[in-house]
């Protein structure tokens, strides 16, 4: 079962690969090195993943980002948050769907699940209701001819 610690792991060493370049990340989804394949820890992967892919877009350093007009016009210690500025950059942030940021009464008053519980819930929704895009006509062409060659050659099917 997905847990803190696996979240953790798999985020650090998710980062620290994608650091290094990697375009692919390996074990998602993956628990007991690979013993287990868990649906729950898949969904906070994936997560994982969207944020990690978030980090390396870099933070852009200039005068709009640094708000340096906005600084300049609201001076020292005023309200920043009431600024559209704020409010536009805060929205470019990652958005994700599983880490719960709300207040602890808001988050208990909407059950009080932990992420494994959230990501657990929806691994069972798309099970459920995900209806793959149909493939293209010439894609399952070839791969009935990939099938058919096999078959062929090993001597099997019809």
């Amino acid at each position: 079962m997905g847990d803190a610690q696996a979240g953790h792991e798999k985020t650090l060493t998710g980062l620290l690969a994608a650091l290094a370049g990697v375009n692919v990340v390996y074990g998602l989804g993956m628990l007991e090195s690979g013993v287990t394949i868990d649906f729950g820890q898949l969904v906070m992967d994936n997560e994982f993943a969207g944020m990690i892919k978030h980090v390396l877009n870099g933070i852009p350093v200039d005068d709009e980002n640094l708000a340096v007009d906005v600084i300049h016009d609201v001076g020292p210690l005023k309200d920043f948050l009431a600024q559209k500025h704020t409010l536009k950059h805060m929205n470019s942030q990652s958005q994700p769907s599983l880490i719960d940021r709300r207040r602890r009464s808001k988050w208990q008053e909407l059950g009080g699940t932990d992420m494994y519980e959230r990501a657990s819930a929806k691994a069972r929704e798309i099970l459920e209701t995900h209806e793959p895009d149909p493939l293209p006509g010439s894609v399952l062409e070839t791969i009935r001819s990939i099938v058919e060659g096999a078959e062929e050659e090993l001597g099997v099917g019809k």
